[in-house]
């Protein structure tokens, strides 16, 4: 039996769709092996690690180029430049929260505004979205 994953073990041991793998590919994340004649391609085992790492940086909201740098660093060597990078999804995400916690303000005060209406005609929510309030 020769060594290595088909991509459908592969993707089966990572939790992912074949075509995942293949965007991963394309993408430059992973490299595709080469194909042997009359045969499957099979990964090694040190793909599982990289697809594995991809996908936690995505959870901690990294873009897949993101990721394509980040496993570029993957030796150990480059901390610093690693938290560079970190440190300005950091940034990013604390923007976001407080363009979140905004929305949430308002929403909370249209829809106390709407519970409050007694108007039939009339929607606080409806009334502010047409003025862009």
């Amino acid at each position: 039996m020769p060594e290595g994953l088909t991509i459908g073990r592969l993707a089966k041991a990572v939790g992912v769709n074949v075509e995942t793998i293949r965007y991963y590919q394309r993408r430059g994340l992973i490299a595709e092996p080469a194909k042997p004649p009359g045969g499957h391609r099979r990964y090694s085992p040190r793909v599982i690690e990289q697809v594995g790492f991809i996908r936690r940086a995505q959870q901690l909201g990294f873009s897949l180029d993101d990721a394509k740098h980040l496993l570029g660093l993957a030796d150990g060597t480059h901390c610093r430049e690693a938290r560079i990078i970190a440190e300005k999804k950091y940034e990013l995400i604390e923007i976001q929260i407080a363009r979140l916690e905004k929305m949430r303000s308002e929403l909370d005060v249209l829809i106390k505004a709407c519970r409050e209406n007694r108007s039939r005609k009339d929607c606080p929510l409806i009334d502010a979205l047409k003025k862009g309030a």
